[in-house]
C-alpha cells in the first residue's frame, strides 16, 4: 500500500516524521533511483527505497527501555566522540532515542524506531508527564515549594506548574513533575529558588516508572505499556486542547446590532396597486390627505372662483357698464 514516503521512514526507523522531511528535501532519499521529492508516495512492499546509501526495510518495532548513567550523552553519533547511549544498547534495528537526558542526569531514556510513537513522546503539545528525583545541596523552603507549584518565571519564559512531592524530612529529597523538555529546565527551577541540584535522575515517564532495573540495564516495554502511553498521548492531547464553547460577548458588538436591527425592522409594505385599491373609487386623494383651496373659490382655478357666472348659491358678478 503506498503511503507518504516520510512515513514509511519514520516507521522503518530511519529518524523522525520531521527529520525524514528533512532528509527528502536534501535529496538523501531515492525512490527506484530517483531523487525523491517531499510529497511522493511510495510502497516499501514494491519500491526500491535508499536512504543515505542504505536500503529502507520493514523492521520490528522496538520499544526499549534504558537506565542511563551519567556521562553519556543522548544521541545516535556525537561530534566530540563522546560516549553516547547508543554504546549502551545492542540491537539489530535502527533505533534512536525519546527526547533528552543531559550528560549528566541519570535514570529512565526510551528508545523506539517507531516514529509516530516517538513524535507523540517527545511532542511538547501532548504534554506527557516526566518524574524527577532531585537531591538538593540547600533544603526546599515552603515559599519555594509554593513558588514551583504556581509556576515560576525563567530567563527564558514562565514555567507551567509542577507536581512537588518532599521525599526526605529534611526537605533535601524531593520529586517533581513536570511536562516540558526545556533545555537543563528542572535544575533552573530549582536554583531560581536557591536550592541547587546536586544529583538528578528521571525515575517516571507517562505511566512507565523505572523501578529497579539497575543502572545501564535495558528491558524491552510491554505491549500494555506502550499501548498505554499511547492512550495517554491522545488523553493528554484532548485534554490541553479542549473545544472552546461559544460564548456571546458581553459588549454588544456590530454585528449584534446588525441582527438585531434585520430581527426588528417593520414588515415590508403592501404592493402600490394594493394600496390603491384600499382608497375610495370616488376619491383620488390618499386618506388623511387635505385638500388645498384658494382663498374664496374651489379648488381649480378656471372652473371655480369669481369668475363664474352661475352655480348654485354664486351671485353674478356686476358689469362695468352697470357702474354709475
Amino acid at each position: 500500500m503506498k503511503q507518504r514516503l516520510h512515513k514509511i521512514l519514520a516507521a522503518a526507523g530511519i529518524a523522525s516524521l520531521r527529520k525524514s522531511e528533512q532528509m527528502i528535501t536534501e535529496g538523501r532519499i531515492t525512490v527506484n533511483g530517483e531523487t525523491a521529492h517531499i510529497g511522493d508516495f511510495a510502497d516499501i512492499e514494491t519500491d526500491d527505497i535508499v536512504a543515505d546509501g542504505n536500503q529502507v526495510s520493514v523492521e520490528t518495532k522496538r520499544y526499549l527501555l534504558l537506565n542511563k548513567p551519567t556521562g553519556y550523552v543522548t544521541t545516535v553519533t556525537d561530534p566530540h566522540d563522546r560516549p553516547t547511549v547508543m554504546d549502551l544498547v545492542d540491537v539489530r534495528e535502527r533505533i534512536y532515542p525519546i527526547g533528552r537526558l543531559d550528560v549528566d542526569t541519570e535514570g529512565l531514556l526510551l528508545l523506539t524506531n517507531d516514529g509516530d510513537f516517538s513524535q507523540k513522546m517527545a511532542h511538547p503539545s501532548f504534554e506527557i508527564e516526566k518524574t524527577y528525583l532531585a537531591e538538593l545541596s540547600v533544603p526546599l523552603t515552603a515559599e519555594g515549594e509554593t513558588l514551583l507549584s504556581r509556576g515560576i518565571m525563567l530567563e527564558d519564559g514562565p514555567t507551567s506548574p509542577a507536581k512537588i512531592k518532599i521525599v526526605s524530612n529534611r526537605r533535601r529529597k524531593v520529586e517533581i513533575t513536570i511536562h516540558e523538555g526545556r533545555n537543563r529546565i528542572v535544575r533552573r527551577m530549582f536554583d531560581s529558588v536557591e536550592s541547587p541540584v546536586i544529583r538528578l535522575r528521571r525515575v517516571g515517564f507517562g505511566t512507565v516508572r523505572l523501578d529497579d532495573l539497575p543502572k545501564r540495564g535495558v528491558r524491552e516495554l510491554s505491549r500494555k505499556e506502550v499501548e498505554s502511553l499511547m492512550d495517554l498521548a491522545v488523553e493528554s492531547k484532548k485534554l490541553s486542547n479542549p473545544p472552546i464553547p461559544w460564548k456571546k460577548p458581553e459588549v454588544e458588538t456590530r454585528n449584534d446590532r446588525r441582527l438585531a436591527f434585520i430581527a426588528n425592522r417593520p414588515a415590508r409594505r403592501e404592493d402600490s396597486s394594493e394600496r390603491r385599491a384600499t382608497f375610495d373609487s370616488g376619491d383620488s386623494r390618499r386618506p388623511g390627505s387635505k385638500s388645498k383651496r384658494r382663498p374664496g373659490g374651489r379648488r381649480g382655478g378656471s372652473s371655480g372662483g369669481r369668475g363664474r357666472s352661475g352655480g348654485s348659491g354664486g351671485r353674478s358678478a356686476p358689469s362695468r357698464s352697470g357702474r354709475r
